[in-house]
């Protein structure tokens, strides 16, 4: 079984991410291969709070140039993250 930080890669940080911690939604980009329960899973383990729900989507690789030569960035997996009312909020997106 998988650690909950090889799940979890790391928090999106962008101006609609912020807007959605407000929502007590957060923005993670997860691993490639996770599922909806790995991921709410993770997160409860690694942040001690209750989750609601779980929206993931997969984010393609844009089409690059430089100069002549045309490459692609790597495509991953986001997660949008939904706490319960009950339960605290995530203390990492509250210093932004």
């Amino acid at each position: 079984m998988r650690s909950a930080y090889d799940v979890i890669l790391k928090p999106v940080i962008s101006e609609r991410s912020m807007d959605q911690a407000q929502e007590r939604k957060y923005t993670f980009k997860v691993a490639v291969d996770a599922n909806k329960t790995e991921v709410k899973h993770a997160i409860e383990e690694i942040f001690g709070v209750e989750v609601a729900k779980v929206n993931l989507m997969n984010v393609d690789g844009k089409v690059k140039r430089m100069g002549r030569t045309m490459g692609k960035t790597a495509a991953y997996k986001k997660a949008i993250v939904t706490i319960t009312e009950g339960s605290k909020e995530i203390e990492f997106f509250q210093g932004l």
